[in-house]
């Protein structure tokens, strides 16, 4: 799949949802300093995936802030199915812990059929973590803290953005992102 295709549909996903629709009230600074990393995996197996991941977990404690505060990870073809990306998701907490990054680095993930345990398929609040494509977000825990001390209650950010989607519906969905699969 074209790279550059993949990174600009993810462009568009993180200015339509994620800052469009304010998921994640910390993202426009990063991404209009342009501090996020994307990287297509072309990786053909999962082992070849996750030295990826190891690499670019490396690379972003390496690196200086400034330049690169949050990298995202993305592969286009390989987990298309979401509990096979679950599995990929327990694998990276393990490369992170492996590395000593715990409260350094973290992950957070999405994927285009992603799915809360206990929810149904269909449900609107699953869009909060559906992406274009399977994504593993690498975060500084550094940077979260920052950005959760300025603002007045993080842990109701979930709730608020389930609230959003309510109200936008899927035809809004829809409307955001009409190539969607």
């Amino acid at each position: 799949m074209d790279q550059d295709l993949v990174i600009a549909r993810t462009r568009t996903w993180l200015e339509k949802a994620v800052i469009g629709l304010n998921l994640c009230p910390f993202a426009k600074a990063v991404y209009v300093k342009e501090q996020v990393r994307y990287v297509v995996s072309s990786a053909r197996h999962l082992d070849a995936f996750l030295d990826e991941l190891e690499h670019e977990l490396v690379l972003l404690r390496d690196s200086d802030p400034k330049a690169v505060d949050t990298t995202l990870l993305i592969h286009p073809t390989l987990f298309a199915g979401f509990d096979e990306f679950v599995d990929v998701i327990a694998a990276g907490e393990r490369i992170v812990a492996d590395l000593a990054l715990e409260g350094v680095l973290q992950l957070a993930h999405f994927h285009p059929r992603y799915q809360f345990e206990g929810s149904a398929a269909d449900d609107i609040a699953n869009y909060t973590n559906r992406a274009p494509y399977p994504t593993l977000h690498l975060l500084r825990e550094d940077s979260i803290a920052r950005a959760t001390a300025a603002f007045p209650d993080p842990a109701a950010i979930f709730e608020r953005n389930i609230a959003v989607l309510r109200d936008l519906g899927l035809p809004g969905w829809q409307k955001l992102f009409p190539d969607a699969d």
